[in-house]
């Protein structure tokens, strides 16, 4: 079962479970979710609508699982639909939480916050896949600061992404994007590029595991995209 999440039914999930969450509680306990990742996109910018992934950071005083599990019955949400499985990649840090801005609390018990702009960048340059929507972010999030006349710099992005990560390297793939973004600086163009070139990667992708469902891991899966794109070249 899977979902879309618009900023509009997110809100009324957490809502919900700041609702719950006081109800099971009632002010003996308050909580802190950090939205993640697309969630995060999601809250702050315009250029996506949707997304399929609702990752966060939880920190609570008492076990939020009875209350994400009411709003899953209530709304016919996924298991799983708010979760931490961020947590076990690559680009997960403590120190995000220190990189986190308030967005609202609901009920009294329940701050949700996100990520800040350049870390956000910077978690998504950590992740750099091709297959999700790791490069196209990072340009809709420069886009759309641009736009509002708050352009972010190549050399705030690099502090953001030391800060978070310390000496560990980004991929060559978020390296290289980042230096080629900043050289062209057409970050609407780029954003349209990349959003087709990774609905691209996806599909061959899916193919892919369709054809060889035992292959793929986590490790390979880059690799594969980049060959099976290079033949289609040929």
């Amino acid at each position: 079962m899977s979902i879309e999440f618009s900023k509009e039914n997110l809100d009324e999930y957490l809502a919900e479970l700041g609702k719950q969450f006081r109800k099971l509680y009632k002010k003996a306990a308050s909580a802190e979710v950090i939205l993640i990742g697309g969630a995060s996109v999601l809250i702050n910018y315009d250029f996506r609508s949707i997304t399929a992934d609702a990752d966060a950071i939880i920190y609570a005083e008492a076990s939020m699982k009875e209350a994400i599990s009411f709003v899953r019955d209530k709304f016919n949400l996924p298991h799983g639909w708010l979760n931490e499985d961020f947590k076990n990649t690559k680009s997960y840090t403590e120190k995000l939480r220190g990189a986190a801005v308030y967005y609202r609390t609901f009920s009294n018990v329940l701050q949700v916050r996100t990520v800040a702009a350049e870390y956000l960048v910077a978690m998504k340059a950590m992740s750099g896949r091709r297959y999700k929507f790791d490069l196209s972010d990072i340009a809709g999030i420069l886009w759309e600061h641009e736009k509002r006349g708050e352009p972010i710099s190549k050399n705030t992005i690099d502090k953001a992404i030391y800060e978070l990560y310390g000496l560990q390297p980004i991929p060559d793939i978020s390296r290289e994007f980042l230096d080629d973004i900043f050289k062209r600086k057409d970050f609407e163009c780029i954003y349209v590029e990349s959003r087709e070139q990774e609905k691209q990667a996806k599909e061959v992708l899916l193919e892919f595991i369709e054809r060889y469902p035992n292959v793929l891991n986590g490790d390979n899966t880059d690799d594969i995209i980049v060959e099976i794109l290079r033949k289609k070249e040929v």
